[in-house]
C-alpha cells in the first residue's frame, strides 16, 4: 500500500516539476526573444565589422539600443562574435566605415527609407500595406520610422516629433485634427486609434477595422425593451428609425465621431 501511495506521490511530483518547467520556459522564451535574420541587406563588396564598430560614432543610438527587441536580432550566416543588431537591418558596414560613414545612403541599407529590410521579418504587415486601404509606406510616402522607434526601448512609439502620452498616439502626428484635445472625447479616444482602425492597412475605408455599424455596436450594445415591442435602442435612446440609414457617422447622426466641443453626443 505504501508503495502505491509513494509512487502516487512521485507521479504528482514529476507531473508538478513538469508544469513548473513549462512555465519556466514560457517566461524565458518571452523575455529573451531570440530571431535568426536569414537574409540580411546585400552591400556589394562590403563585409560584417560587428556592432561595436558603430558604437564610435553613432554613441546616442547604440546607449538605448541594448534595451530594444531589435537587438535581439542577429545573422545566421555569419558565424562571428559580435554580429548581431545593427547589421541585421543596415547590412554589412566596412565600406560605410572606410569612408567615415560619409554618404550614409551609398553604402548602408537604411530602413527608415526603405521597408524592405523591416519587411524581412515582419511580413503580416508588409502583406496589410498591399491593402485596398493602407497607409503609402510601400509607395515611399511614408516610412516605418514615422510611427516607429527602431532603435529605442518602445517600438511603437516614434524616435521624433509629437510627444506621446499613450500608445497609439503616434497618430496625432499627422491627423491632429482628429486627436486634438476635446470637451467631450470620445472615450475609444483614451484606448488608442487601433481600437476603431488598422493602422498598416484595411479593407474598409479610413482603415476601419469594421466597415459598418457592428464596429459601434461592439461597445455601444443595442437592445430591446420588453415593453417597447420591436424597438431598438442604444443606451436610452431608441434607434429603431436610425440604424437603416448606415453607419452611426455616415447617417449624419454622429458625425464629430472622435469628439466635439459643444455636444456630448458628437453631432457637431
Amino acid at each position: 500500500m505504501s508503495n502505491k501511495v509513494n509512487f502516487r506521490r512521485l507521479i504528482a511530483g514529476l507531473g508538478l516539476c513538469g508544469i513548473l518547467a513549462t512555465v519556466a520556459l514560457l517566461v524565458q522564451s518571452c523575455s529573451t526573444v531570440d530571431r535568426s535574420v536569414v537574409t540580411p541587406p546585400v552591400i556589394e563588396g562590403a563585409n560584417f565589422v560587428g556592432d561595436k564598430v558603430c558604437i564610435d560614432c553613432h554613441p546616442k543610438i547604440t546607449r538605448a539600443f541594448p534595451a530594444s527587441p531589435h537587438s535581439r536580432l542577429h545573422l545566421e550566416s555569419v558565424k562571428a562574435a559580435g554580429q548581431h543588431g545593427c547589421e541585421s537591418c543596415h547590412g554589412p558596414a566596412s565600406k560605410h566605415v572606410a569612408i567615415g560613414g560619409a554618404g550614409r545612403e551609398k553604402f548602408i541599407t537604411n530602413p527608415g527609407k526603405d521597408p524592405a529590410a523591416c519587411y524581412e521579418c515582419h511580413q503580416d504587415i508588409n502583406a496589410e500595406f498591399h491593402l485596398p486601404q493602407h497607409h503609402p509606406v510601400t509607395e515611399g510616402k511614408m516610412n516605418c520610422v514615422q510611427c516607429h522607434d527602431p532603435h529605442g526601448l518602445d517600438i511603437m512609439k516614434p524616435a521624433r516629433g509629437f510627444a506621446m502620452s499613450r500608445l497609439n498616439e503616434s497618430c496625432g502626428e499627422c491627423h491632429r485634427e482628429q486627436t486634438r484635445p476635446f470637451v467631450f472625447e470620445h472615450a475609444a479616444m483614451r484606448e488608442g486609434c487601433i481600437t476603431c482602425h488598422n493602422p498598416h492597412g484595411s479593407i474598409n475605408a479610413k482603415l476601419l477595422t469594421i466597415r459598418d455599424s457592428n464596429l459601434c455596436l461592439r461597445c455601444h450594445a443595442q437592445t430591446r425593451r420588453p415593453d417597447a415591442g420591436a424597438a431598438l435602442f442604444i443606451g436610452n435612446v431608441e434607434h429603431t428609425g436610425y440604424v437603416r440609414y448606415g453607419t452611426c457617422w455616415t447617417s449624419g447622426c454622429h458625425s464629430s465621431i472622435h469628439g466635439s466641443n459643444t455636444q456630448p453626443y458628437y453631432f457637431y
